[in-house]
């Protein structure tokens, strides 16, 4: 009695599922039947992040992170109908106390072998973009940076080292874009506040990086477009104990200005130290590179309160007063969610990087990597904390704001903004 009994109830089993996908098959075809549960649900994603957590940049990071976190709590985890899950990824060492290649190469292999990944926010230092870039153009996963300003990594404007942009894209496809502004405008930027300040003549070094070397290119060239002397454009060895030699030459030369191109874990802070005491009543600039508490901070290790006031810094961040009144809103919205009255510049970067990533993917309706892909780059006239901005075919920003920065107590101190052109 039992084996007739199971073979009945096989052949109502079978009859049931051709029914149910004969139903299913009508109701598609029809075009009036609803949505499945997958389509419903909308589905999970993964997003990651990929910056330096630790050593002199971790002030920065660690902000970029809380933004990331609130513009997702806010969406409620949510892009449309589509789950984001996220997960933040160190790029950096204790040891080295910044990125590193090894830790970069391994962050980028492991969200190109992930294939619920759809956005990888990264990273913070130029030069580890030129790791990342490769291995997640393999695997066309979207990238994002918050900070790269390097002009190579998209364009071979001037700036571009050899073989830039393309030996970035593999593929010949493009998968990165970046919401800073490149260092055509950083370069013109910088160059410009010390014609504004009396430069007569000019020394540079640079620490041969990525982003130091193709900045302190940019830089060379406004300072010819904008009339004042270069003495020199000096790549240093990063782990030499002091530049004394380098300043004594350029106080030789009569150099009334000095400007570091580079990051802080690069010598910068020793630099700044060795110049200001060869020429005591030389100006000093830095870029974005160098525009964090462990340079600014004598207590993080930064440069003594008599070095810093002769300093000032650019960087792509504004005082809250002179974004929009969405920009303006995120500081209080950060305050409320961390406590943090004067979060770091770099904060509502982070926070802009995930809004535009969920963007991206409420648009796109998909949790396909391609399709967001593809919103990214159709990113057009966006309303954003930072302000309007478009990405080109390039993967660029549209947005052309430098702050100038000078140093009080061991803070950033917003100055003024530079309006400067490619």
């Amino acid at each position: 009695m039992r084996f007739p009994k199971f073979i009945t109830l096989l052949f109502v089993l079978v009859i049931a599922v051709f029914g149910v996908a004969a139903c299913g098959d009508d109701d598609d075809e029809g075009g009036g039947g609803g949505e499945s549960a997958s389509e419903s649900e909308g589905g999970t994603v993964n997003v990651y992040s990929s910056l330096p957590l630790q050593g002199a940049s971790r002030p920065q990071t660690t902000a970029m992170v809380q933004g990331i976190r609130l513009a997702l709590k806010q969406a409620n985890n949510k892009a449309g109908n589509i789950t984001v899950k996220y997960e933040s990824l160190d790029d950096s060492t204790a040891q080295a106390g910044t990125w590193t290649p090894e830790a970069t190469s391994a962050n980028a292999r492991k969200v190109a072998q992930d294939d619920n990944a759809v956005a990888y926010i990264g990273e913070f230092n130029s030069g580890a973009s030129a790791i990342s870039m490769p291995i997640l153009n393999e695997a066309m996963v979207p990238q994002i940076s918050p900070a790269n300003t390097a002009v190579g990594l998209t364009t071979n404007e001037p700036g571009a080292d050899k073989g830039e942009p393309d030996k970035y894209y593999p593929t010949g496809e493009r998968h990165y874009v970046r919401i800073v502004p490149k260092d055509t405008i950083q370069g013109a930027a910088l160059a410009t506040i010390m014609k504004e300040d009396g430069c007569q003549k000019v020394a540079m070094a640079n620490d041969k990086e990525v982003y130091g070397a193709g900045l302190a290119r940019n830089i060379e060239g406004s300072l010819k477009e904008q009339g004042v002397a270069l003495a020199f454009n000096e790549g240093i060895d990063p782990k030499a104990s002091n530049f004394r030699s380098l300043a004594s030459r350029a106080k030789g030369e009569g150099v009334d200005c000095f400007v570091f191109s580079g990051i802080t874990a690069n010598g910068a802070v020793q630099i700044f130290k060795d110049f200001s005491a060869a020429i005591p009543n030389a100006k000093l600039y830095g870029p974005d590179g160098v525009a964090e508490s462990g340079f600014s901070d004598p207590k993080e290790g930064g440069i003594p309160a008599s070095v810093a006031e002769k300093v000032k810094v650019t960087v792509a961040t504004l005082n809250p007063e002179s974004y929009p009144p969405e920009g303006q809103e995120f500081f209080q919205q950060f305050e409320q969610e961390y406590g943090d009255k004067n979060p770091d510049p770099y904060a509502i970067y982070g926070y802009e990087a995930m809004r535009l990533v969920l963007d991206a993917i409420e648009r796109a309706g998909s949790t396909d990597k391609a399709d967001v892909l593809k919103a990214l780059f159709e990113t057009k006239d966006r309303e954003s904390v930072l302000g309007t901005y478009s990405i080109d075919e390039n993967g660029d920003t549209t947005l052309t704001d430098y702050g100038v920065y000078t140093i009080e107590d061991g803070e950033l101190t917003f100055d003024k903004t530079v309006k400067a052109g490619a």
